[in-house]
């Protein structure tokens, strides 16, 4: 057996010892108490004296392990890496034994937990690695089999995890246990427990791009041209010269020809309020982690965090909606500082149904700002979702729906009509779509870069158009 590799973590002197608490005796003892008197007793008995020196030994040693006995349980934490870990990404924990005791612990056997989303690959303890196969997000994982060591007193024994993280969330690593054994062996002690430790996985961005059209700017800076008059770099022609206009505005070939100062006016560049709202009412698919298939909530999840980054890098304002019975929001802001919320916000994403409808609670006075683009990610799987869309058209909003619905998503095969009812299903759902974009709503299915292209131009094309009254 390699010696541990041990780290000093107490320096100052320990503490004095409690009473001893959590200890019992192990079968060795138990056998070599019985032993010693047997041996003693047919000594005695038959007179023997060989048989009372062939007890001595056990006797001996017995007393001499048990000469101090441990009062102190040993004491276990979890640790897990808090970078900015990303799905796919390597994760790094750390299950610790330290020794508070005054005496040297003989063996210590230590066993953790571990989401199955997180396969451990490697776990490194007492200067050596086990490795696991590459298994799955089901086999069990390398981290959940017992490690044992030897911890001296006032030390602490380190049990490394490595692997890779496969889906985004709260994973948690643990809880762990340890069990160590002293006085050689005779004496153990109860299981020490610790609490887990929430590793956070963040959502793999997926790669998203999209067209500046926007349907309307009414913020004060920002990287889209308005048709309000301001300090931008769009020009919107020539006029004349008034106060608080600036120097190196004015045009002096038209000045010179019209013997009067002249100014190019330009259009104001302003940032677009984006409200991504995310259909949390229904879960298909089975998701199969970061290299597997993709379930509803994982699409909804990944391109929630890829058009949030895409509209905060260009200086835009990004809220957050959920339509679903916790009807959480997050408000609307801009820069690195919201995109890192953001994805803190997506970690607590869950399907949840609710036989109420939820259209008060996530879309009530003051909560939707007239001039936001309204991105709705969304399976279509309950006809409440459709009737959501159908109102957020209605009340004037711009509203563009992504389909998250798994392509390859397949019937069940148990029963003799469940493909038959798919099928059914199915031209129902787009006869649904079909309605929707008959109300002016856009349905498009999420396909990572320029799936919105398209749909945003004619959204930005209808808001510019001229209202026709009725």
């Amino acid at each position: 057996m390699v010696a541990p590799a041990v780290s000093p973590r107490v320096e100052s002197p320990p503490p004095e010892p409690e009473p001893a608490t959590g200890w019992t005796p192990t079968w060795a003892l138990g056998r070599a108490v019985l032993l010693t008197g047997l041996l003693l007793i047919a000594g005695v008995l038959l007179g023997r004296v060989d048989l009372i020196v062939l007890a001595a030994p056990f006797a001996l040693g017995t007393a001499y392990a048990l000469r101090r006995r441990p009062t102190a349980l040993p004491q276990v934490w979890i640790a897990a890496d808090e970078g900015h870990l990303v799905e796919g990404g390597e994760l790094t924990g750390t299950v610790t034994v330290g020794n508070p005791d005054l005496l040297d612990y003989d063996v210590a056997v230590v066993r953790s937990r571990v989401s199955p989303w997180l396969r451990v690959e490697r776990v490194t303890i007492a200067g050596a690695t086990t490795a696991s196969g590459a298994g799955s997000a089901a086999a069990p994982s390398v981290a959940e089999r017992p490690f044992v060591t030897a911890v001296p007193t006032a030390q602490a024994v380190d049990l490394e995890l490595t692997g890779t993280a496969l889906r985004w969330g709260r994973h948690p690593i643990g809880p762990a246990g340890a069990r160590v054994a002293a006085a050689q062996g005779l004496l153990v002690s109860r299981a020490v427990v610790a609490e887990p430790s929430r590793l956070r996985v963040y959502p793999r961005t997926e790669p998203f791009d999209a067209v500046e059209a926007m349907p309307r700017a009414a913020g004060l800076v920002g990287a889209h041209h308005s048709r309000r008059p301001g300090e931008g770099g769009e020009l919107a022609g020539v006029r004349v010269f008034a106060p608080g206009d600036r120097l190196r505005r004015i045009d002096w070939r038209v000045s010179l020809r019209a013997r009067q100062l002249h100014v190019a006016a330009t259009l104001s560049d302003r940032d677009a309020e984006v409200v991504v709202l995310l259909d949390v009412l229904a879960e298909a698919g089975r998701s199969g982690g970061v290299s597997g298939a993709a379930s509803v909530l994982d699409t909804t999840v990944r391109a929630a965090a890829a058009i949030a980054e895409h509209y905060l890098h260009r200086g835009d304002r990004v809220s957050m909606l959920e339509y679903g019975p916790a009807a959480r929001r997050l408000r609307p802001a801009t820069g690195r500082r919201q995109y890192l919320t953001v994805l803190e916000w997506l970690l607590e994403v869950r399907a949840e149904s609710s036989p109420h409808e939820p259209y008060d609670q996530v879309f009530g006075p003051q909560l939707l700002s007239a001039d936001a683009l309204v991105v709705v990610l969304t399976p279509l799987l309950d006809e409440r979702s459709a009737q959501m869309l159908a109102r957020l058209a209605r009340s004037g909003r711009f509203v563009v729906a992504v389909d998250t619905l798994p392509a390859d998503l397949t019937p069940p095969k148990d029963r003799g009509w469940a493909e038959v009812a798919y099928r059914l299903w199915r031209l129902d759902r787009d006869t649904m779509i079909g309605q929707l974009r008959e109300h002016g709503v856009p349905v498009v299915r999420w396909a990572g870069a320029g799936s919105l292209d398209e749909v945003l131009r004619d959204v930005a094309r209808l808001a510019t158009a001229p209202r026709v009254g009725r």
